[in-house]
């Protein structure tokens, strides 16, 4: 009875967990990121996207196993194999989720403009109050594990809407997906950059260590997570997909400015614009929780009086972004996504500590016997995270040069 109640009780963090991962990866350089590459590759970004999905869950099932067994945080984990590499990641990790939270503050301002008509700034300014909020609450980790499952339901009805009204070739997609027309590895790279790159890593794994649920014992149920949140982030992705593939496949020539709202509203009208705006801007606010939090996790590790005051680091985390947001303005395209091919560069830092710990750290581990054909899995996704991201160099070359 009672391993039963404690299998319930971890029920909720498990699936705010699944849902802070995903959610923290749908953001608005994600919407932005998809919908470049499908206009770009047409029905050939599937196999992007099917070999994206591949790598991630290969990866997030050896960094939530590993954080998740051990009770450690990624910096915690970092410091114990090399004195000061995890408050060296700590803090890189923590800046990259600083300026991704800009972005995602100036992806909930445009998406409250196409909703409503709000004017950006004050779009972004009134979202990150209502983030603020949610830390401010006294039970902030059941709000945020509520609101990131809520606005996680609803991004994925609405893109489904949208993908069923552009009418996608889906014969073509689902052949691609196997036998591409063209292969392009700045694409897959960014795609993984930004799925799970940067902060989006540690996301899932740091909120169950932070709710309690980890150890030896909890390994069936954080491994049902991790692959959880990579598939409905990969669900995210194919729905976006189609639903711009519907419009580019007619000949429709998308937007520069805003391509996803010109494939929304050439998908399904007016109807389609406002549909947009909702998903931006849950997209983003999801995005300005999770990166703000999953920042303020790794940034607490730096000083022991900084652990106590966690909810109050994650508020002045927005409000910095918010004013940086308000002072700058809104990232324009190529800056979205080069910070996720960027993310993609960085990756294997973080989890190449992990492997580390998994392969020759079993002290760590608490007595669990680290599965080897888990472990060689994930070498063959870090390797590979190495190998695009030094292809991805060129893309990104041609991207700014």
């Amino acid at each position: 009875m009672q391993a039963q109640t404690s299998t319930l009780s971890a029920r909720g963090p498990m699936l705010g967990a699944m849902f802070l991962m995903a959610t923290s990866a749908i953001g608005p350089g994600f919407i932005t990121q998809t919908t470049q590459f499908t206009a770009q590759l047409g029905a050939a970004f599937a196999f992007a996207i099917l070999v994206s999905v591949l790598v991630d869950v290969a990866l997030q099932l050896n960094v939530w196993r590993v954080i998740g067994v051990s009770g450690l945080r990624a910096q915690e984990l970092g410091n114990r194999v090399a004195p000061g590499l995890g408050h060296a990641l700590a803090l890189i990790v923590a800046l990259g989720g600083l300026v991704f939270n800009v972005g995602n503050v100036a992806g909930a301002g445009l998406g409250l403009e196409a909703l409503l008509g709000l004017e950006p700034r004050w779009g972004g300014a009134l979202s990150a109050l209502i983030a603020v909020g949610i830390f401010l609450s006294r039970r902030a980790g059941v709000a945020m594990d509520r609101v990131v499952v809520a606005l996680g339901f609803v991004m994925i009805a609405m893109t489904g809407y949208v993908a069923f009204a552009s009418h996608p070739p889906l014969g073509q997609a689902l052949r691609n997906a196997v036998v591409p027309e063209a292969v392009d590895f700045l694409a897959i790279t960014t795609l993984v950059g930004g799925t799970i790159g940067g902060y989006i890593t540690y996301a899932g794994a740091h909120r169950l260590v932070d709710a309690g649920v980890h150890g030896p014992a909890s390994v069936r149920a954080i491994t049902r997570a991790s692959v959880a949140g990579v598939l409905v982030t990969g669900l995210m992705r194919v729905l976006l997909f189609l639903a711009v593939l519907g419009v580019v496949a007619t000949g429709v020539r998308l937007s520069g400015d805003n391509p996803t709202a010109s494939a929304f509203q050439a998908a399904a009208g007016d109807v389609g614009h406002r549909v947009f705006g909702l998903v931006l801007w849950a997209a983003a606010l999801t995005s300005i929780i999770g990166a703000s939090y999953t920042s303020v996790s790794f940034l607490a590790s730096l000083h022991v009086a900084l652990e106590s005051r966690r909810n109050g680091l994650v508020v002045g985390f927005i409000l910095v972004a918010t004013v940086l947001f308000l002072v700058a303005g809104a990232a324009p395209v190529p800056l979205l996504i080069f910070a996720g091919a960027f993310n993609g560069l960085i990756l294997p830092t973080g989890v190449g500590v992990i492997l580390w710990v998994a392969l020759r750290r079993a002290d760590l581990l608490r007595g669990y016997r680290y599965p080897r054909g888990l472990a060689a899995i994930g070498v063959a996704g870090w390797l590979l995270t190495i190998y695009l991201g030094w292809r991805s160099l060129e893309g990104l070359a041609r991207l700014f040069g």
